[in-house]
């Protein structure tokens, strides 16, 4: 194994520590390295207020700021925040119209972020499962959450911003996971630095088809296909649950696992886009990047996400965070 690392103890602590100082003019470190947040908070704006394990940069300390998340909890490598850093988030940027929690479909989250919630006054949630690859899985009761939390953190964080309020808020995000679907496939496995060993055994012609984020299995293991072969699968399957909703303005997002050169995000970007035309549905937003990696895996994931003239236009609204910045 071969990272930039002093120490495996250390990893995530002084990864958040350069993380702030990078982008010293808009987030601030929670005490004890518990949470990340806004420097300028907002006065009766609803907090947002996100996390999970680390390993997934830069989601999701690096969507805190204006237009998106309020505070962001990272946990060890692959594994949840605790309560108490929640609580501790919560605190600090609730500014009097209560906090909103947008959580990943994984068991450790839902139920570290729900006994927080029990503990607090003045706070509800979301749960992302945009997954269509597996129903359940190692980490998961029914779909995992993937990169489609990104435009759920988005949409909502916009309509924060715009003054919407607690209840609303929710049932905005609730609607847009509605219908946003995701499924990712691995061409190499990741490295945890305490593992010091790939998570899972591939070889060099094989691919994982459905693969989560933490390098859970998916649907199946496969030969290499081409990028149209892969990308007919992974759009047909989302189509598929979709079913009639799938026609009309949407949101295509086409996310890196760590691994894979923009290049290579492109082209399947453009074969994607191809056949989800093809079927109907009209692509006006678009986004391509390493957003919601897993480490060092090879490897991307496809979401869609059907838009409404609301939704596009939250899309639109201007955000300025260390990896989301447009429209300020």
């Amino acid at each position: 194994m071969k990272k930039f690392m002093n120490s495996v103890d250390t990893v995530l602590t002084e990864s958040l520590d350069g993380f702030v100082a990078a982008h010293a003019d808009i987030l601030v470190l929670g005490d004890e390295h518990k949470f990340v947040r806004r420097k300028a908070l907002r006065p009766g704006k609803v907090a947002l207020i996100s996390g999970g394990g680390s390993g997934h940069e830069p989601l999701h300390g690096g969507f805190v700021g204006h237009g998106m998340l309020d505070a962001a909890c990272p946990g060890q490598v692959f594994t949840s925040p605790t309560p108490d850093q929640m609580l501790a988030a919560a605190e600090a940027v609730d500014t009097g119209a209560g906090c909103l929690f947008i959580v990943k479909n994984y068991e450790g989250d839902v139920m570290n972020f729900e006994m927080a919630a029990e503990m607090s006054e003045g706070v509800m949630q979301i749960v992302t499962n945009d997954d269509v690859a597996v129903e359940n899985s190692s980490y998961t009761t029914g779909r995992r959450g993937v990169a489609g939390t990104l435009v759920v953190e988005k949409i909502v964080g916009a309509a924060a911003e715009h003054g919407l309020a607690l209840a609303p808020l929710k049932a905005l995000g609730e609607r847009v996971n509605g219908v946003t679907r995701s499924m990712g496939v691995a061409l190499t496995s990741c490295t945890v630095p305490a593992a010091g060993k790939p998570t899972f055994d591939i070889g060099d012609g094989e691919m994982e088809f459905g693969v989560g984020i933490h390098g859970e299995p998916g649907r199946r293991r496969d030969m290499l296909k081409s990028a149209d072969a892969i990308a007919q699968e992974i759009c047909a399957a989302i189509l598929g649950d979709l079913g009639d909703r799938a026609k009309g303005p949407a949101l295509l997002f086409v996310n890196g696992f760590g691994g894979t050169p923009l290049m290579e995000l492109y082209l399947m970007y453009n074969s994607a886009r191809t056949i989800f035309e093809r079927h109907g549905v009209t692509v006006t937003r678009s986004l391509v990047g390493s957003y919601v990696t897993s480490l060092d895996m090879a490897g991307c994931s496809i979401t869609l996400t059907m838009l409404d003239a609301e939704t596009a236009a939250f899309w639109d609204a201007p955000v300025h965070t260390a990896a989301l910045r447009w429209g300020m």
